[in-house]
């Protein structure tokens, strides 16, 4: 009977997502809600090399390391990308996130990112050789560092 009961309640749960539109959502970091998200565009235009800028924002998820879900890509409507890391290097999130969209609450600043690091990111992202070999100049890049993270499944 018990396993019916888990079972009912499993179709039903998911029915009733399903009619009102709601999506799971998995927390990860501190919690976080959902009030208050600034335009990744308008984050962007904001930064300079010397500012961080503490913010919450919200965007699809292009990529994540595949090694442990370390870091993570994001994108809004528009192709505005930031790289996304973990405050303290304290969560991860899941690595096949990729797709889904993601809000994160954190400070976003601009980031040269040397070509051994961009090397280390290309392999945890699961690039082949020739990919890696043809990094060979720094990239400056928006980046972001979270401290808590919802995604919606």
């Amino acid at each position: 009977m018990n396993m019916k009961f888990s079972y009912l309640s499993l179709v039903l749960t998911l029915l009733l997502m399903s009619i009102t539109g709601l999506q799971a959502q998995q927390y990860f970091g501190e919690k976080i809600d959902d009030q208050g998200i600034t335009p990744i565009k308008q984050v962007i235009q904001q930064l300079t090399p010397d500012k961080e800028i503490p913010t919450k924002i919200k965007g699809t998820i292009t990529g994540v390391c595949q090694m442990k879900g370390c870091w993570m890509r994001i994108k809004d409507e528009s192709d505005n990308e930031l790289f996304i890391r973990f405050k303290d290097y304290g969560f991860f999130v899941p690595k096949d996130a990729a797709g889904k969209t993601a809000i994160l609450r954190g400070k976003a600043f601009i980031h040269t990112t040397s070509v051994d690091e961009l090397k280390h990111y290309a392999e945890d992202a699961g690039k082949s050789a020739e990919e890696i070999a043809k990094i060979t100049e720094p990239e400056q890049e928006y980046r972001f560092l979270a401290d808590g993270v919802i995604i919606y499944d």
